[in-house]
């Protein structure tokens, strides 16, 4: 035991503690403070600025605050906590860390490289030539700014002042993408040259990282800058795969402004590689089509350097309670679903927590009941892992809601063991109607502006008219009672048309009942492409009042002005935007509410849809709910496209008639069949021509085979155009599909017509493929 003491508490903890690294530590006297030890400047940006800078492991100078429990605690060694800043931000004042060192733990928080006096100020250049040659902004890179605090913390431990094992990491946005990459390491530090060794001290004592509390963070800092629809929240591993995404405009700009005026210290463009940020941003100004090596090349070097998701996975995380924002554009909750879901199904029993609400960045309102109980898990979190009080903290999901006024509390907490059993109920929306054009320049600017999110809030209004040249889909009004949405909306649909530098911007809004407002709850960014897709909004948790409606709109793009005003604009809007159909839309509602609760409107969530990438499964928690790829989804909900042949795959070639082809099924109805033909783009005009459909068989069914349907001739079409004509019903075609009388147990009865027939089609006297003929209506 006494040679264990000695091994824990070194001989300088017998002294109070005067200095650390290297720092002189004064102890305060009075007030809340009294009996800790506070060791630097305090203010980050302080007015004469001095500084309380330590080196690196390269030299170059960071500006660090290091805080020690009251004298009555002991000299150590403690347990620490890092708590890092946000972007643009610096190290926190020794009253912020009163949180953490009124529990008993030591403090440690610097000013990441390139800031203020990390080498941001003139002063802090002209103090040390390091920082001109290497202290610029690196953005959280895993291999600088995170090491920086893998060292101090380290050369603490050497110090006897700190626990090895005994370590935290804290802090929102940025601070929370520091806290991130700390998780993911563990216990491994990253070395310039991207390889991974043993996280140790300078000493020698080996290190490793017991718990991280990331608030509002990014997981993929290029999605979440640049999403381009391929992440869904029931994936296993929804790393960023595709054409390179949407710029998030005002954002990107707003920050890189922010950071250079903090002041920061930014490399200029094309100088540094590694650390491009003026390049960059350069780079998706300029939009598209952007260049495809230029783009791969930021990518690459955003995701493995600083980005948590892509550090090397070979090992679990350290314990996790991450807390996202719902209403947070920037970094939104599928920041943090996306590490939970591979995280479970590689580690099932590794702690992993999740808190999602009204809070983060804006539009968020913050709410204080929701930030009180985001503290308080962190507070606990913390104090079982890093001085085993309480007991072991769930391993849950709670969710507060979206409400408004701002000032009102948010709804909740919503607990559940999993983000897959969060939302127990989906209300879905299956569009049957006619195909809705996205117009490239439609949508109200107005709009774009009140729900950009630098400049708004969670409870913006906007006029509920439907905008003009969108597509929109809506809901039933809300029953008596209303039900809560939570989760991320799902969108299936089949787009043609698309231009390959396409957008389509997603909101889904609450409609008030007299339809003059409208309040935006989802919205989201992606890339289509022709054919069938699958893609996400933005996770929320929202009540929806009785008689309110749920309107799902899908624009060009989400923007209040033009790509070249680069504040005011959530989505930068794209260069060569195509207009673009949407059909066979299908909208699923994740809900709060029970299967068959709010009189049946409330159903079993659906089969999962699996995107069409490589290795697609479904995260831990999805199982009982299954699923089904793409394809599958496209063949079942039209299995024979527009101007295909035959009724059942494989035979659904495209039905092509030289330069034309039939578009959709042949309808019938009193006595005339409708049929819709579409002449080939690069025609000059496609010529009148003949047509005949007759009946042919089915499987092992012979009825109506050899049945003359209808015949006549149609027109010229120009090129590119989709007519529809109507041809006389033959009499015996009538009398086929008509309804009819029947006697039964002396009774008269109506005996209806067939609803489809199979029919061959033939052009000039040529059977050229297959189609179905659907009656639509009575048959006269």
């Amino acid at each position: 035991a006494t040679f264990a003491a000695f091994v824990i508490a070194p001989s300088a903890a017998n002294a109070d503690i005067t200095t650390a690294l290297g720092i002189t530590c004064t102890t305060q006297s009075g007030g809340a403070a009294d009996g800790q030890r506070w060791c630097g400047t305090g203010d980050y940006k302080p007015v004469t600025d001095t500084r309380s800078t330590v080196q690196s492991f390269d030299g170059v100078p960071i500006d660090v605050n290091v805080a020690f429990p009251d004298v009555a605690d002991g000299d150590g060694p403690f347990p620490l906590v890092y708590m890092f800043h946000g972007y643009g931000g610096g190290k926190s004042n020794f009253p912020a860390m009163d949180r953490w060192l009124s529990r008993g733990y030591a403090v440690l928080s610097q000013t990441n490289r390139g800031f203020h006096e990390s080498c941001g100020t003139a002063n802090a250049k002209a103090a040390d030539p390091d920082c001109a040659t290497k202290g610029f902004v690196r953005l959280d890179d895993t291999r600088y700014e995170v090491r920086d605090a893998q060292i101090f913390a380290g050369t603490l431990v050497d110090e006897g002042l700190v626990q090895p094992t005994r370590i935290a990491a804290t802090g929102g946005s940025y601070g929370g993408g520091m806290s991130m990459a700390l998780a993911a390491l563990k216990n491994r530090t990253m070395l310039p040259d991207g390889t991974l060794v043993p996280w140790q001290s300078p000493g020698g004592t080996p290190m490793s990282l017991a718990v991280a509390v990331p608030e509002i963070p990014w997981t993929d800092l290029s999605y979440s800058l640049v999403p381009n629809g391929s992440t869904l929240d029931y994936l296993e591993d929804a790393s960023y795969t595709g054409a390179f995404g949407v710029m998030k405009q005002s954002y990107v700009n707003g920050l890189y402004f922010s950071g250079l005026g903090a002041p920061g210290y930014y490399t200029a463009a094309g100088v540094e590689r590694e650390a491009d940020l003026a390049g960059w941003k350069n780079f998706m100004d300029g939009g598209e089509p952007y260049d495809a090596a230029t783009g791969q090349a930021m990518m690459d070097e955003i995701q493995q350097h600083h980005s948590s998701y892509y550090i090397d996975h070979s090992q679990s995380p350290a314990p996790l309670l991450i807390s996202s924002g719902m209403t947070d554009d920037l970094f939104p909750a599928n920041e943090a679903t996306r590490f939970y879901n591979r995280t479970r199904a590689q580690y099932p029993s590794s702690p992993f927590g999740l808190t999602f609400g009204d809070f983060g960045h804006p539009r968020a309102a913050n709410k204080a009941n929701t930030t009180a109980a985001v503290a308080q898990k962190e507070n606990d979190w913390v104090d079982f892992y890093l001085a085993d009080i309480g007991s072991q903290p769930a391993s849950n999901v709670t969710v507060f809601s979206q409400t408004c006024p701002s000032g009102a509390a948010a709804d909740g907490p919503f607990e559940s063991n999993d983000w897959a059993s969060a939302s127990p109920g989906e209300i879905a929306l299956t569009d049957t109607a006619a195909a809705q054009t996205i117009a490239a320049t439609g949508g109200t600017r107005s709009v774009g502006a009140t729900f950009n999110p630098t400049s708004s809030t969670a409870c913006a209004t906007a006029p509920g008219a439907k905008e003009p040249g969108t597509a929109n889909y809506e809901l039933a009004p809300a029953p008596a009672g209303g039900y809560t949405v939570l989760g991320s909306p799902t969108v299936i649909a089949k787009y043609s048309g698309v231009s390959a530098t396409s957008q389509i911007a997603a909101r889904i809004v609450d409609v008030s009942p007299d339809g003059t407002t409208k309040t935006l709850i989802n919205r989201g960014l992606w890339r289509p492409a022709d054919g069938f897709q699958v893609f996400q909004l933005n996770p929320n948790a929202w009540k929806v009042e009785e008689g309110h409606v749920l309107r799902l709109e899908l624009l060009s793009q989400d923007a209040g002005g033009a790509a070249a005003a680069p504040l005011s604009n959530f989505g930068r809007p794209s260069n060569g935007q195509s207009d673009i159909t949407v059909d066979k839309l299908e909208l699923r509602v994740p809900v709060l509410d029970a299967p068959g609760s709010q009189n049946g409107l409330v159903g079993a969530p659906e089969k999962k849809v699996l995107p069409s990438r490589a290795g697609a499964a479904l995260a831990p928690g999805y199982g009982s709910i299954g699923s089904e790829t793409l394809a599958d989804y496209g063949t079942r909900v039209d299995p024979c496209p527009a101007g295909t042949k035959g009724t059942t795959p494989p035979d659904c070639a495209p039905l092509v008639v030289g330069p034309l082809s039939l578009s959709g099924k042949p309808t019938i109805k009193g006595k005339l069949m409708t049929v819709k033909v579409t002449c080939k783009i690069g025609n000059d005009s496609c010529s009148k021509s003949s047509f005949a459909f007759k009946g042919a068989p089915k499987g092992k069914s012979k009825k109506g085979k050899g049945l003359l349907v209808a015949k006549g001739s149609i027109p010229a079409i120009a090129p590119g155009a989709t007519k529809a004509f109507k041809l006389k019903l033959t009499g015996k075609a009538r009398k086929f599909f008509k309804d009819g009388k029947v006697r039964k147990n002396g009774k008269k009865k109506v005996k209806k017509g067939p609803k489809s027939l199979r029919a061959s089609v033939k052009v000039a006297g040529k059977t050229v493929g297959y189609t179905t003929i659907k009656r639509v209506g009575k048959v006269k």
